[in-house]
């Protein structure tokens, strides 16, 4: 089972968004401290008895490296918004090493870590640690586990790998893929796709579109930072719209990917169809008329958003 990741917005970004346990995460070091300590607390105390052993003779440098060799690393205080703290190189469970940030939004942080197991970088959505957000992700997990049930020709749909809760924090894992349609746009200074490219893509999100509302599911929160190239790999061509009179360095070229396949992400915001669904849904600038005009929606709005998307990779400049 796979899970996408959303990339957050960059500075760059002109346009206003809006988006609405197990037993394993505690190193054998710390489970045998008892005390009201905060996680740095208890890395300074176990600092500390570590030197006062050492000056005295009780410990030798051989002994202290045969701790744990994927051992959890101290417990950390999340930050003041909930988010997961962590440092590069430290472990998440003993199958999992944090090598990278990917990004960071409203739901948590996305994180690229190394699967010892699989011996490959996987990408990891760690949700912050506030009741909404982990209720938002578990259903998110059972809608896309939903979808995994009864997606045999493995559509555009993602699907998560894995998942489990680490320190209070919903851990989902998934493949490593590449960057958004919209993160693709904003570093290629919103320059259009080719029609040809935007066909491709078309073809693949109704398709898992069309899979979803078989199933009775509408996505509601379609837009292109939701949908994610599979590889990161892309090539430069000459772009001959560029205007003369305002070169910049590298804009007489433009980037294209080098594959057209996608993954649809981020199903939080899933529902089943429903009679009388009059509630706002959508990202404002990919949102359908019925729902801006409090007409109650249903399957259509997805395609609204399609259309949106669509006419957007065709006609951005």
């Amino acid at each position: 089972m796979d899970c996408l990741a959303e990339i957050p917005r960059a500075p760059l970004d002109r346009r206003p968004r809006k988006r609405q346990r197990l037993g394993w995460d505690v190193g054998p070091e710390i489970d045998q401290i008892q005390t009201g300590l905060c996680g740095q607390e208890v890395a300074n105390a176990i600092s500390a008895v570590t030197l006062g052993l050492l000056s005295s003779g009780f410990a030798s440098s051989q002994e202290t490296k045969k701790l744990p060799r994927f051992a959890s690393p101290p417990l950390r205080e999340d930050d003041k918004e909930g988010h997961f703290v962590f440092a590069v190189g430290d472990n998440l469970t003993s199958r999992y090493r944090f090598n990278a940030k990917m990004g960071e939004g409203t739901f948590g942080q996305v994180l690229e870590c190394w699967d010892r197991e699989c011996k490959e970088m996987v990408a990891i959505k760690i949700i912050r640690g506030i009741k909404k957000y982990r209720d938002a992700a578990m259903i998110e997990i059972g809608m896309i586990e939903q979808l995994g049930k009864y997606d045999k020709s493995r559509s555009s749909c993602v699907q998560i790998r894995n998942w489990f809760d680490y320190r209070n924090h919903i851990c989902i894992v998934c493949e490593k893929l590449g960057p958004s349609l919209y993160d693709f746009l904003r570093k290629n200074n919103y320059r259009s796709f080719p029609i040809a490219l935007v066909r491709e893509v078309a073809k693949q999100l109704l398709e898992c579109i069309a899979f979803m509302h078989e199933l009775r599911l509408i996505h509601t929160d379609l837009k292109p930072e939701n949908i994610l190239l599979v590889s990161p790999e892309y090539i430069k061509v000459p772009d001959y719209k560029v205007s003369s009179r305002s070169p910049k360095e590298g804009s007489y070229y433009k980037r294209l990917p080098k594959s057209s396949a996608i993954k649809v992400i981020d199903f939080g915001s899933t529902t089943y169809d429903q009679h009388d669904q009059t509630y706002v849904v959508s990202t404002r600038h990919y949102r359908a008329p019925e729902v801006i005009l409090g007409l109650g929606w249903s399957y259509p709005c997805d395609i609204w958003s399609v259309g949106c998307i669509l006419v957007e990779l065709c006609t951005v400049c």
